[in-house]
């Protein structure tokens, strides 16, 4: 058991939430860091255990067009406000992870200054990847070379040189000696080289007990790259992309499907998350917003590790314009929200969540079993070794009855709301109220959490960023009396198949006046709530896709077609992801699936 085991993660983007300019001058050191300090004691009023902060180090612009990577970006401050700033995360019982943006570096970087100045001289000109002296590019270099994304603001290193991995790996070995950080998260993983990466594993299992690598992949067989040899954690885009989808078209089969295939991929612990610096935010992507609520319950007990993202538990928006991020990386003052823990329900949920999830060993190390499942409703157990802990969530405007099974015990308790229920026959009846979710534990649990409004959660926005937030109620005339059995009936099987998880596609793209990063990794576009299922049998396979026909306007097999179409321009398209894209017959959700391929 490591402390990443049982984390629950703090996202922040630095740069924009302290307001930093979008472009850096490489002036004076302004120590904009140490205005993070007091959000520290926000992140363990929450109930965080683990802070991931970055980019960090000397950049041009957005922060991964890296400078220096022993160097503090200007616009935060010095190197020692970066030490003493990881003391007092630690002094806090808060672990510290930074971005790692070892893909490329900025035009600024030493070895690629050299290559400038020097051209086929330089003893660096083999540090990137196919450096062309016949060529030339926007900037009149007059030399080529490989970039990321299409963007010769971001220079490809070449991971196959051994100077540059021994340089990263020092950079490693001095961020621990130097700041004492804890982990790294790797930018673009899903594009490092694997030898690369084995070699930054080998580092960081000699600098450090319980270093944690987690990398930035979108879609695939994530064992590929959490493994003894590689990383030992990546981003679940795969969940992600579920989680808001699944409940905006009232389908929880999709997020059940993607959970068991994720499972198949192995005992992996995977980073979670719902939004981050390059997706718009949760609260902006729900159609119905009192989903926030039972998105989180799922967040916070569904396997892996979760992560909060600067903000969302505000309950702010936050959405993509003219292809800048800028909006999704705002400045926020931790004044303006001093007392949201005890007035903004969404807050106080975020908080309530993460002190049940420190306080309950099953939600980290638990087995998964799934109990019940409709479009609506969906609940499943945690187990851990005698411990059953049960969740249970409600996407309906209408409560819910569910018959659970139970664990060994006389009887359970609501985390959230502090309900008791008996346990009766080896299960317990409950009524999930609407939009909602509960995590019930055995009765004697010591949690040390006061009963919050896991439901209907409303928030109005009074500017873009700053919000005022009020609780609606549950609409009780609304009330079932329906018990959903822990065991399938046949159109609940039937319907198992139906929901996939769709896979998105990288890319990032660049704002030709900030040259801000943004990674393209989802459809932004909002779902329709009330998708419904098609039953045209046609073979995506044998359909030739008129691509000028908008996806609105596309049958189901042909949104399939087109979706592996897009996919096999990415690599082969084996038997897993064909089946993973015919299983999935819902026209929104493949809609959103083929938009977001840019």
């Amino acid at each position: 058991m490591a402390w990443y085991d049982e984390a629950v993660f703090y996202h922040i983007y630095p740069l924009g939430l302290t307001g930093a300019p979008k472009q850096n001058d490489y002036g004076e050191p302004v120590h904009r860091l140490n205005t993070l300090l007091p959000w520290v004691d926000h992140i363990k009023e929450i109930g965080g255990s683990a802070l991931y902060i970055g980019p960090l180090f000397e950049s041009v612009g957005h922060g991964y067009e890296t400078t220096d990577y022993k160097k503090l970006d200007s616009r935060l401050g010095t190197n020692e406000d970066l030490t003493a700033f990881v003391a007092y995360c630690h002094e806090q019982g808060i672990k510290v992870i930074f971005d790692g943006v070892f893909n490329h570096t900025g035009r600024d970087f030493f070895a690629f200054k050299d290559i400038q100045a020097n051209r086929e001289n330089s003893q660096y000109k083999d540090w990137y990847c196919n450096v062309n002296f016949w060529g030339n590019n926007e900037y009149n270099d007059g030399f080529s070379y490989d970039n990321w994304g299409g963007y010769n603001l971001l220079v490809k290193l070449n991971q196959k040189n051994p100077a540059v991995v021994n340089y990263i790996c020092d950079v490693i070995r001095f961020w621990v000696s130097e700041f004492d950080v804890d982990g790294i998260r790797l930018d673009a993983a899903d594009v490092l080289d694997f030898d690369f990466m084995k070699a930054l594993r080998r580092t960081a299992n000699e600098v450090k007990p319980d270093f944690w690598l987690m990398g930035e992949v979108i879609h695939g067989d994530y064992s590929r790259w959490v493994n003894g040899e590689t990383l030992h954690s990546v981003t679940n885009y795969t969940l992600h992309k579920a989680l808001y989808s699944g409940h905006n078209d009232h389908n929880y089969f999709e997020i059940a499907h993607t959970v068991r295939r994720l499972q198949n991929m192995g005992t992996l612990k995977l980073y979670n998350f719902v939004d981050n610096h390059d997706v718009e935010r949760i609260y902006t992507k729900l159609t119905n917003k009192a989903h926030f609520a039972p998105v989180h319950v799922l967040l916070y007990t569904l396997p892996g590790v979760p992560s909060i993202y600067y903000g969302s538990e505000f309950g702010i928006e936050g959405r993509k314009e003219y292809g800048s991020d800028d909006s999704l990386r705002p400045a926020l003052n931790i004044e303006d929200y001093k007392d949201s823990v005890k007035t903004n329900p969404c807050t106080a949920l975020i908080a309530a969540l993460g002190k049940v999830r420190q306080a309950v060993p099953a939600l980290s190390y638990g087995s998964y079993a799934e109990l019940m499942l409709t479009n609506r409703q969906f609940a499943y157990a945690r187990d851990l070794d005698v411990t059953r802990v049960i969740v249970s969530v409600n996407n309906d405007d209408a409560p819910a009855g569910m018959h659970l099974a139970a664990g060994n015990c006389a009887a359970y308790i609501g985390a959230l709301s502090g309900e008791k229920v008996s346990v009766q026959d080896g299960h317990i009846n409950i009524t999930q109220p609407a939009n909602s979710g509960e995590i019930w534990v055995p009765e004697g649990t010591d949690l040390n959490v006061k009963p919050v409004k896991a439901q209907s959660v409303n928030v109005e926005n009074t500017d873009s960023i700053n919000t005022n937030i009020e609780a609606s109620s549950v609409d009780t005339e609304k009330a079932t009396d329906m018990v959903v059995e822990d065991t399938q009936s046949e159109t609940t099987k039937a319907e198992d198949t139906k929901a996939a998880a769709p896979k998105a596609e990288t890319a990032k793209t660049a704002s030709e006046n900030t040259a801000s990063e943004t990674t393209a990794k989802e459809s932004e576009s909002e779902s329709t709530p009330n998708a419904t299922a098609s039953d045209d049998p046609a073979d995506p396979e044998t359909i030739t896709v008129d691509w000028s026909k908008s996806p609105e306007s596309m049958t189901v097999p042909e949104l399939q077609a087109a979706v592996l179409a897009k996919l096999s321009g990415n690599g082969p398209v084996d038997a897993q992801m064909k089946k993973t894209v015919t299983d999935n017959i819902w026209h929104d959700s493949l809609v959103n699936w083929l938009k977001s391929f840019r």
